[in-house]
């Protein structure tokens, strides 16, 4: 339970929330930018204080009021999905995806453009963390309503034990895509040093995701291990791809090229699929 403030430190976080959310008309990412906190902080803070979270008066137009709609199921929707229940969250009205400004500042460009494809509006992004960390948000009263018709429901992923959408399940190009965007948010991959052969780690604290994520793997013709703990391992074990593999991964980390890392190996893995070790992924890779 939060510690009580004393009546001057309710006195001065007031002030200033008063200064910057309603005076100021700041959004909550835009305060929490400046604070240093985290949005989630500046909302809880707002609703202690009984601070009104809809700003009154003549002022710019509300992000609440922007009419964002769920478009027609895509590969770039799947993907979407995949980042979402990775490193994404929802809220009332607003629905976030979080990533490492450092490591993945290319991927956060990436993401900012698959959204705008699918939703025909960039999304904003906001820093915390000592500018380590960044959010980016899409505010939309009307989209948070559609985006359970996707599949996409749940505020808190764990507790809910959500799984992955069934219509993503009915076309191998949306399982691909889905697996791209789960793999760069909650994924990741290393070599093992006595075998010169990569590795790829699902690790997420949902089963019932680990689980669908597995069933699409062995559908696109890897071989995954069985959930173990709260992660997912598949493997390359034919030589030719491990080597190929190896290579492009020291290459990587060399640049320091970050989650590029990622996204590339699990590419090679896709390209070098040798025939006859399951169904080939047709389409765009990278």
């Amino acid at each position: 339970m939060p510690r009580r403030w004393t009546e001057l430190e309710e006195r001065e976080k007031r002030e200033e929330l008063t200064e910057l959310y309603v005076r100021q008309n700041k959004t909550i990412f835009e305060t929490g930018a400046i604070l240093k906190l985290h949005p989630g902080s500046i909302y809880d803070r707002l609703v202690r204080l009984g601070i009104p979270t809809q700003p009154k008066g003549p002022q710019r137009g509300s992000h609440n009021a922007r009419i964002l709609h769920v478009p027609a199921h895509s590969g770039d929707l799947a993907e979407f999905c995949g980042i979402m229940l990775g490193d994404g969250h929802l809220g009332t009205r607003q629905l976030t995806i979080t990533a490492n400004i450092k490591t993945d500042a290319q991927y956060v460009a990436y993401v900012q453009d698959l959204v705008e494809a699918l939703f025909h509006y960039r999304p904003p992004r906001s820093q915390v963390k000592d500018h380590s960390v960044v959010d980016l948000y899409l505010t939309s009263t009307p989209l948070m309503r559609e985006l359970p018709s996707i599949g996409l429901y749940s505020a808190n992923k764990v507790k809910d034990q959500v799984g992955i959408p069934d219509w993503i399940l009915s076309e191998i190009e949306y399982q691909q895509r889905f697996v791209r965007g789960f793999f760069d948010t909650d994924g990741s991959i290393y070599l093992l040093k006595h075998f010169n052969a990569p590795q790829m780690l699902f690790k997420n604290r949902s089963i019932p995701l680990l689980d669908g994520t597995r069933k699409i793997l062995l559908n696109l013709g890897y071989h995954p291990s069985r959930i173990s703990g709260y992660s997912v391992v598949s493997d390359a074990t034919e030589r030719h791809r491990a080597v190929r593999l190896g290579d492009r991964i020291r290459k990587l980390k060399a640049s320091g090229s970050g989650r590029a890392i990622r996204r590339s190996q699990c590419a090679i893995i896709k390209l070098h699929q040798p025939s006859g070790s399951g169904p080939r992924v047709a389409g765009r890779v990278l």
